[in-house]
């Protein structure tokens, strides 16, 4: 009995150091560690943690792979610094680090957590996730770090792809760079964050491919087919907001599994793993077909893989280099046969079944309905074509795009979305024609016609007499005849002063040279800037009107916009949509507004100054000089996409105009060329020597003027030129970028700004060539010296009046939105 009562305590005993073992094989802590040739299983026994070498290699990694096939690894830590033997030990420190040791004792590899824990541990989660958390911790959404955020070349369920945009940490995947070495390759997956954010696959910093905008259901560059997906086994989702922007899915049955990889040739598949075979079925490849490849048939042009040719031009487009076009290199796209009017109107051709065109100069809002969206985009000249951002429950949301339609494939069954594209009146009257004596409805549209006139014609006269009754009262001799072709609002001086608090100094934003500006707040809520010219400012005047004539026939997404103005009562004010991010030199020279500007971000608003900078020298329907582009002159929207201010030195040309001369030469000494300093001469290459200098203070968070340095007298223009031909170009880039930069980006943006900041006009490069310079992976030309290479006065000479500020202020700036 005593026996039988020994054999079954001895009995409980080894139950329960099993049970114990079992229960711990998921988790390390800082009193358990883990060696090569042990591993860690999570508790439903999907993954397994340990130390693998892959294919012939000798290095040792330490990486998480699938239980059922021990072959198929999802993770790895010490991506580029294998161990040389099988000494690895992993270690959790009572800090809450998770540390890989080799036999010297010498970290390798480590998390990145800033936090630490009363009692930490490392815990392997059935959905392949690594995690470092507090082990008193229920919540599991509190972790100190885990394996998730940093994704290697696989995209498993419930993992991020994208921003969190509070840390600015990127989750993005990034191929192996061969089947033997994880070290991440050259290509990437990741999330677009310009315009309406997009998932894309590059190689560097060229885009090789993207699935298309998503709509809701599915991305608009894959064929959908709703009757197959009656029974879907994954959810997808795209999650947008101030927090966040990233892209996901879910395992609808938890049974399953299902991974995204990114193999080192740049082809991203889907497998699906089969119970019945012990293998992974591939479910898709990415790069399915030719149409796949970003942009491969140009601008205006739609792909389709069962056409010959598989690029055609849009309708109402030609090829752009027709001789190039007809040998099959379709890359310059086609462009229009007859210009947009603009406000003389336009309107838009619906294409059916089509991949949505690339997102990164599009706009969004997610609650405005398909009228609206399309009354918006006829409404703004720079706007090109529109679609519903979201096509659930009979569609919502708006999608407008600027500038260009690039990487279009056209679906002859399922997938894809409708999109409309805007045209030229009497293009889409041809084009209408073609269609309908086709189908022999020719009374129909004469019907319709008339409808249209007639309606046209009241709409006409309703307008005339509105505007008649609005001019009324107004002071229409200050602005003269240039008012009658603005259609620009007229603004209440009541109304204003009930906005701004009766221009109270607590509404004050900032003040230049040309007077005050507020911040106010019109019935209904909308915020606004209101600029006021100062009663006893002796300057002024002429930049208003010169200031209310151009930009309010400017419509671009990086130009500031224009609502209205007044002329009341002796007050000139301007009013401007409101800027919450206030202007660009804020981020750049000040040392906490340096820590929210990554280099994604910076990148992003450098492409866009470019943008805008071209509409006004190219693509708008005046040339325009700006004259005084500088840091304090471009302010910041909500989603930090950058907009030109400051119009009132502004300067048109003519068609077959290429620079000018003034007697009076006024901006803002730093970022003005030489020629325009010296001599009063000024052009399209002024402006892109002022955008140089803003490229080069962006990556070393420096003014030029004024710059300072221990080891000579240079300006920052100079000192940029010593470390060019020194061979030392990294020394610019200021440290807050490290971490977030792209080196090919940043070394490409510096070489452009070298190239803007040429001393002779001539060499610099126009912004058309900037904006593809900065946009591809073309060579660039050697740079030459730069203007004003060093510290040194501008000559006076006693026939020239030239005030210019020498504290960085011009006349008419604006340092607070």
């Amino acid at each position: 009995m005593q026996a039988l009562r020994r054999l079954f305590v001895c009995s409980l005993l080894i139950s329960f150091i099993r049970i114990s073992t079992t229960t711990a094989l998921d988790t390390i802590s800082p009193s358990r560690s883990m060696r090569d040739g042990e591993t860690l299983i999570s508790a439903g026994g999907n993954f397994q943690l340990g130390f693998f070498s892959p294919g012939t290699s000798k290095g040792r990694y330490l990486g998480i792979w699938y239980s059922v096939h021990t072959e198929t690894v999802v993770w790895v830590a010490n991506r580029e610094t294998p161990l040389g033997d099988s000494s690895g030990v992993l270690k959790v420190t009572e800090q809450g680090l998770l540390v890989l040791l080799n036999s010297t004792n010498r970290i390798v590899w480590s998390s990145n957590s800033s936090t630490t824990a009363g009692n930490p541990v490392s815990q392997l989660m059935d959905s392949g996730n690594l995690v470092v958390k507090d082990g008193n911790e229920t919540n599991p959404v509190n972790l100190l770090w885990q394996s998730f955020d940093y994704p290697c070349d696989t995209f498993l369920p419930e993992m991020k792809l994208g921003w969190d945009l509070v840390t600015g940490l990127e989750r993005y995947l990034s191929s192996w760079r061969s089947t033997e070495d994880p070290a991440p390759g050259e290509f990437s997956s990741r999330m677009d964050r310009r315009g309406f954010p997009q998932v894309v696959t590059m190689k560097g910093a060229k885009i090789m491919s993207r699935p298309g905008s998503w709509n809701g259901l599915h991305f608009t560059g894959y064929p959908y087919n709703p009757q197959t997906q009656a029974s879907p086994t994954l959810e997808y989702e795209i999650v947008l907001n101030k927090d966040e922007v990233y892209y996901e899915y879910r395992l609808l049955n938890t049974s399953m599994f299902s991974r995204y990889v990114l193999n080192p040739s740049g082809t991203a598949h889907q497998f699906t793993w089969v119970y019945q075979t012990h293998s992974w079925e591939l479910s898709s490849a990415v790069q399915a077909d030719q149409c796949q490849n970003y942009a491969l048939c140009g601008a205006y042009t739609s792909c389709s893989v069962n056409v010959s040719p598989i690029c055609a031009c849009l309708k109402g487009f030609v090829p752009k280099s027709p001789k190039d076009w007809n040998s099959g290199y379709w890359s310059d796209g086609c462009v229009r046969k007859i210009p947009l009017a603009c406000s003389s109107g336009d309107g838009f051709l619906n294409y059916t079944g089509v991949k949505l065109p690339d997102t990164s100069s599009s706009w969004y809002d997610k609650s405005m309905s398909l009228k609206e969206c399309n009354g918006l985009c006829l409404n703004n000249c720079s706007c090109t074509a529109y679609a519903n951002l979201d096509i659930r429950e009979g569609g919502t949301g708006c999608l407008l795009w600027f500038g260009n339609l690039t990487d279009m494939t056209q679906f002859t069954s399922g997938g894809g979305q409708d999109l409309y594209i805007r045209m030229a009146a009497s293009e889409l009257d041809g084009i209408e024609r073609k269609s309908t004596f086709k189908k022999k409805k020719l009374p129909i549209i004469l019907i319709g016609s008339a409808v249209f006139l007639v309606w046209f014609i009241i709409g006409l006269i309703l307008y005339i007499r509105k505007r008649k009754l609005r001019n009324q009262g107004v002071t229409k001799d200050y602005l003269g005849e240039d008012r009658e072709d603005m259609e620009l609002p007229l603004f209440d001086l009541s109304t204003l002063a009930k906005a701004t608090n009766d221009f109270s100094s607590s509404n004050k934003l900032g003040e230049g040279g040309f007077g005050p500006v507020y911040k106010g707040t019109l019935i209904g809520g909308k915020e606004i800037a209101v600029k006021r010219l100062s009663k006893n400012s002796g300057q002024g005047t002429i930049e208003f009107k010169n200031e209310v004539i151009l930009i309010a026939r400017l419509q671009h997404r990086n130009l500031v916009k224009l609502l209205g103005c007044c002329v009341q009562e002796e007050e000139k004010i301007l009013i401007y949509e409101f800027m919450p991010n206030k202007s660009l030199d804020f981020f750049i020279f000040d040392q906490e507004g340096q820590k929210l500007l990554d280099w994604p971000t910076c990148f992003h608003i450098i492409g866009g100054i470019a943008r805008g900078l071209l509409y006004l020298h190219q693509d708008s329907r005046l040339r325009i000089i700006h004259r005084d582009l500088k840091a304090s002159n471009v302010l910041l929207d909500n989603d930090m996409i950058p907009k030109i201010s400051d119009f009132g030195l502004a300067k048109t040309f003519g068609s077959d105009q290429s620079r000018g001369n003034t007697n009076r030469v006024v901006g803002t000494y730093g970022y003005m060329s030489p020629e325009y300093a010296i001599d009063g001469i000024f052009s399209m290459k002024s402006d892109v020597f002022s955008f140089g200098v803003i490229l080069l203070e962006m990556l070393s968070r420096k003014k030029n003027r004024g710059f300072s340095h221990p080891d000579h007298h240079l300006n920052l223009l100079g000192h940029a030129w010593t470390l060019w031909i020194q061979d030392k170009q990294l020394e610019l880039i200021d440290t807050t970028l490290y971490d977030s930069c792209n080196i090919s980006e940043v070394l490409r943006c510096l070489h452009v700004g070298l190239l803007c900041v040429q001393r002779v006009p001539e060499d610099r490069p126009n912004m058309s060539y900037v904006v593809l310079m900065l946009s591809s992976d073309i060579t660039l030309p050697p740079p030459k010296q730069p203007g004003f290479y060093t510290e040194r006065s501008v000559p006076e000479s006693p026939s020239r009046n030239r005030p210019f500020s020498v504290n960085y202020f011009s006349t008419t700036v604006i340092e607070a939105r």
